[in-house]
């Protein structure tokens, strides 16, 4: 019984344990979303000042000018670059998904072979058990009989006694 009470009682530290660690991976998945959400804003900015440089036209006849077209290629590789930023930071979001997940796939067959060592050792106990009960049931039997035995025994002897004594008094008169 108190193998029983210390298995279940490593077990439930086992998960408290699990969950202060995933506690964690779930803020560091969190900070990893806020920084992407961060980075998109960004973009969104970047594209407006895009968006903004090509409606620019400072040349002769509203025309757009070298320099115009200089500053919107500028933004545009600048956006480029953000993009490759974002495509990188979203594969490692992406990664940690799946590490979580992994992870978690882990913690659900450790538990499950933790619960079918568990489940085992019940059965194991419930049949020493039942052995021994019915060990104990044999052994009251045997004794049982050992005492009908005796008792058959000690009648025999107390009558051959009596029988003996009469006999004898029987010849002495």
């Amino acid at each position: 019984m108190k193998k029983l009470i210390a298995a279940c009682l490593l077990c439930l530290l086992y998960t408290y344990t699990f969950a202060q660690k995933n506690n964690v991976d779930s803020i560091a998945y969190q900070l990893q979303r806020a920084k992407i959400n961060q980075m998109l804003d960004v973009r969104r900015q970047k594209f407006g000042q895009y968006e903004e440089s090509l409606s620019k036209h400072t040349g002769i006849f509203g025309l757009q000018t070298k320099k115009d077209i200089r500053r919107s290629n500028d933004i545009l590789m600048d956006i480029a670059k953000t993009d490759d930023d974002l495509f990188r930071e979203i594969k490692i979001l992406m990664d940690y998904r799946v590490f979580q997940q992994q992870q978690a796939q882990t913690h659900s067959t450790e538990t499950e072979n933790v619960n079918l060592g568990f489940m085992t050792t019940i059965n194991k106990l419930r049949m020493q058990a039942d052995q021994s009960k019915q060990e104990l049931q044999n052994e009251k039997d045997h004794q049982v009989k050992q005492l009908q035995i005796f008792i058959i025994v000690f009648v025999l002897m107390l009558g051959s006694i009596l029988y003996l004594i009469l006999k004898k008094r029987a010849v002495k008169a």
